[in-house]
């Protein structure tokens, strides 16, 4: 019998929050939660009994739901939701009969990966929050240290470390941002997206099951409008990005002929099966894995917009994994950069020496011309947004 999958094979997201949040026990608590919520806001407008809504809250909270069996059963409906509701009315007794009332195996489904992006974001923006003041300190400790600035891998007109660190700073809060605006909805459409069983009390019982999940209320279904999910892709394709840039940078940086920075030392940190005396930048190695592969997975949940009709026949089912990879590897980055920039070793002296030979070339030492001033502006733009 398999195991869970731990992340052997993916170290960036191995035991960080963002996992926790997106592995399968939370995808399954979460379309729970979302069976939960129908129920109770069903309940609030007087759909099904008050009595039938707790019980059902009560079943989906029971922790007797057998996740690897409903995985099995999907396989003959072709999604999770199917086998899962089946338990959840046998769970739930007389009130059975009023689980997933006029919904859909898609409005679950779909709900619940919005919970477990809700969820991740949340630990995902907590850790980039902690980057960012780790960048921001950077940026004004070493605002005036002169460095080369590279273009084409060479040396080509001073700048300082600061100045890099509020690129980083910057493109990180960018990112950020875009992925904190991005809308999370409830789905809630019925057998073809209709919401035929609900009758005039439609739109209330959507602005209800969003307001019993936290989640915002679309204006529509989105069942093959896959906006949503797009939006959430590109966002997290952007983050990535912000982190990988770091990264790379960091990685550059650190290699033995330029040597002015390096990944804080600790146990197993950095080390070599094969060379003891190699210091590898094994944190900024992580961070850029992720960035490689987030964009590859979200150009699948784009692709996957083209759903025909009213349901997708295998474009929504081929968004699951993908989705759920975004999620975690960009949680995973975000965590695993904040622990890289919050010990990450700057080393000024080095810099100056490498500087040397480039002012040797230009003859005269120009200064870092306007990199502090750069700085400032970084700076004001992150303080202004934390306010």
């Amino acid at each position: 019998m398999p195991g869970p999958d731990a992340g052997l094979l993916s170290p960036v997201r191995a035991g960080t929050e963002a996992e926790a949040a997106t592995g399968d026990a939370a995808y399954l608590a979460a379309m729970l939660d979302a069976e939960a919520a129908l129920a109770r806001a069903q309940a609030r407008l007087g759909v099904i009994p008050a009595a039938a809504a707790e019980a059902i809250g009560a079943a989906a909270a029971s922790g007797r739901v057998d996740l690897a069996g409903v995985a099995r059963r999907a396989r003959g409906s072709g999604n999770p939701v199917v086998p899962l509701v089946g338990d959840l009315r046998r769970l739930a007794g007389d009130a059975g009969e009023h689980v997933h009332k006029g919904a859909t195996s898609q409005d679950i489904a779909d709900t619940g990966a919005m919970l477990v992006a809700a969820r991740a974001r949340r630990v995902t923006l907590a850790h980039l929050d902690r980057a960012l003041d780790a960048l921001a300190g950077l940026a004004a400790r070493y605002r005036d240290t002169p460095m080369a600035g590279r273009t084409l891998g060479r040396q080509a007109l001073p700048t300082t470390f600061g100045a890099k660190a509020a690129g980083w700073l910057l493109g990180c809060l960018e990112a950020r941002g875009r992925l904190a605006a991005v809308t999370l909805p409830v789905q809630l459409g019925g057998a073809a997206g209709t919401l035929d069983a609900y009758g005039g009390r439609a739109f209330d019982l959507v602005a209800g099951f969003a307001a019993e999940t936290g989640l915002a209320c679309p204006v529509l279904p989105w069942h093959t409008r896959r906006t949503p999910v797009a939006d959430l892709a590109a966002a997290l394709a952007l983050v990535s990005g912000a982190l990988g840039k770091i990264a790379t940078d960091v990685w550059l940086l650190a290699q033995s002929e330029v040597d002015e920075v390096a990944e804080a030392a600790g146990p197993g940190r950095g080390g070599s099966s094969a060379m003891a005396h190699k210091r590898n930048p094994a944190l900024a190695t992580l961070v850029r894995s992720a960035a490689l592969q987030v964009p590859a997975y979200a150009q699948v949940l784009l692709a996957a917009q083209a759903a025909p009709l009213e349901r997708p026949a295998g474009e929504w089912h081929a968004e699951w994994q993908p989705l759920r990879e975004c999620l975690r590897l960009t949680g995973g980055a975000a965590e695993t950069a904040a622990e890289l920039l919050g010990g990450l070793e700057v080393r000024p002296d080095r810099m100056r020496a490498n500087l040397g030979g480039l002012l040797d070339v230009l003859g005269e030492d120009p200064g870092p011309g306007a990199a502090p001033d750069l700085v400032d502006r970084a700076l004001t733009a992150y303080r202004e947004d934390r306010a």
